[in-house]
Parts: structure tokens; C-alpha cells; sequence
């Protein structure tokens, strides 16, 4: 009988990282998890010893680590000019700190079994939306992170690869609902139907969707699969943002704000 995979996620109590954990362990896998509370994350993130306890405790428990998601991490709004220096140290340390430090962390026992590491990004690091600067800048930094792992140890055996989920039904996105719905009159539903209306698949993803292509990127079939930094958001990466002003449903507005005719 083939041993069951010790896995570890971070950010696995919610959301993206809760489905990925419910689908390793109807696989069979013994999973481990990291919260995901902002305040406790913000806290240990750039914390190295709790960190290599951390992984430590699952080795000791399961004897190996076989796969790592790094799915941790915070959101807070803002761009450059009106983040303030807290935020911006916030994203930081929870959203690339923290992922590089149980990176390190895991990576020798990784290397030991050959394993797997998949990284739970955004389409945010590969499409700069507005006002989210500091958020777009920590997730194209765990793209790199991750793809680094990759060019540095693919030589020995360790996999590693990005998933960059569009707007996707979580407890932290129907926050940013209710806030971006609430001043439109709209329920989160709505406000979920509004933001992906020009998505080319025209709803949100749900969790399980997004963890199935986790799960997959960790699993023996993605076995050549290795650096790669793929979307999972409707096709909204493949926009071209050019051509939305010909789009039926789009009102378009002059150069002067005024609307167009």
C-alpha cells in the first residue's frame, strides 16, 4: 500500500485553503494546517522559530513532508499613494515573508521526499487592479518566490508551481462584497454578479474549483509541471482591455467624465 502524503497549508482554516485541505483528505493525504487569521498571522509571519516549529511539528508527527501550499495571506486595499507604511510592512511580512520563511523552512524535507509545492497567488500579481497596489506587489512576489524554488531544485526533484484564482467565493471576498455592494444597494450575490459581469465566464469560481487545480499541481499527474504560473479566473487575464469600451454592456464615459452618447 502506497504511504499517504503528508501535506501542510498554510491559510487552511478558510476560504481557498479549507477546499484544498477537504480534497487532500478525501484523497486520503494527511494534512496539516496553518490559520489564516490576519492579526495572529501578522504577529509570527516574520517569526523564524515558529515557523520552523511549525514544520517541524508535522515531520515529527508524519515522519516527512510531501507538499506545501502556500495559501496564507491578507488583503489590505490601497495603492502607493495611500497605503501607509503599517499597511504596506502588513502585506509584506503575512503575504511574501511569511511564505518564504515556511518555504525554507520545509524545503529540506521537501527535497527529502521529492515533493510538491504550490503557491496560491491572485490574478492580481499578473493584471494590476486599482487601488490594491500593495496586495498586487506581495502576490507577483510569491510568484517569483515560488518559480525561484522551481529553477533552484527542480534538479532534485521538487515541483513547484503558482495558481492565481480570479474573484472566487471565500469568507474575505464576500467582506470585500458587502463593502463594495453596501453604497450600490446590492447583496453580496449581486455585488459578486457585478464585479465578474465582464469576466468572460461571468461568475465568480467557487473554493473547490481552485483547490481542484492545487490538489492537481500536488498530485503525481502534474508530474512535468514545474515553474508554471496558471489562472484559474474565467478567462479575465485574457481580456483585452482595449476592446471592453465595444462590449454591449459597457457604458463608456468621454475623457471628461461625461457620459458618452
Amino acid at each position: 500500500m502506497t504511504p499517504a502524503r503528508a501535506v501542510l497549508v498554510t491559510g487552511g482554516g478558510t476560504g481557498i485553503g479549507a477546499a484544498v485541505t477537504r480534497q487532500l483528505r478525501a484523497a486520503g493525504d494527511e494534512v496539516t494546517i496553518l490559520g489564516r487569521r490576519g492579526e495572529v498571522l501578522a504577529e509570527v509571519a516574520t517569526d523564524a522559530g515558529q515557523v520552523e516549529a511549525a514544520v517541524s511539528s508535522v515531520t515529527g508527527r508524519f515522519g516527512r513532508l510531501d507538499g506545501l501550499v502556500l495559501n496564507a495571506g491578507v488583503m489590505v486595499p490601497g495603492g502607493v499613494a495611500s497605503l501607509s507604511p503599517a499597511e504596506w510592512d502588513t502585506l509584506v511580512s503575512v503575504n511574501l515573508t511569511g511564505a518564504f520563511l515556511v518555504a525554507r523552512s520545509a524545503l529540506p524535507h521537501l527535497l527529502a521526499s521529492r515533493g510538491a509545492v504550490a503557491s496560491v497567488a491572485s490574478i492580481a500579481a499578473l493584471r494590476a487592479p486599482a487601488e490594491m497596489g500593495g496586495y498586487a506587489v506581495t502576490k507577483a512576489g510569491l510568484v517569483m518566490l515560488t518559480q525561484s524554488l522551481a529553477v533552484d531544485h527542480a534538479h532534485q526533484g521538487l515541483r513547484a508551481n503558482v495558481v492565481c484564482p480570479g474573484w472566487t467565493v471565500t469568507e474575505m471576498a464576500d467582506e470585500e462584497m458587502t463593502e463594495f455592494g453596501g453604497p450600490r444597494g446590492l447583496g453580496v450575490p449581486d455585488a459578486y454578479a457585478l464585479v465578474t459581469s465582464l469576466v468572460p465566464q461571468r461568475r465568480p469560481a467557487s473554493t473547490a474549483e481552485v483547490a481542484a487545480v492545487v490538489t492537481w499541481l500536488l498530485s503525481d499527474a502534474a508530474s512535468y509541471v514545474n515553474g508554471a504560473v496558471i489562472p484559474v479566473d474565467g478567462a479575465a487575464a485574457a481580456v483585452d482591455v482595449g476592446t471592453l469600451p465595444f462590449d454591449p454592456r459597457v457604458q463608456v464615459r468621454d475623457p471628461a467624465g461625461q457620459e458618452g452618447a
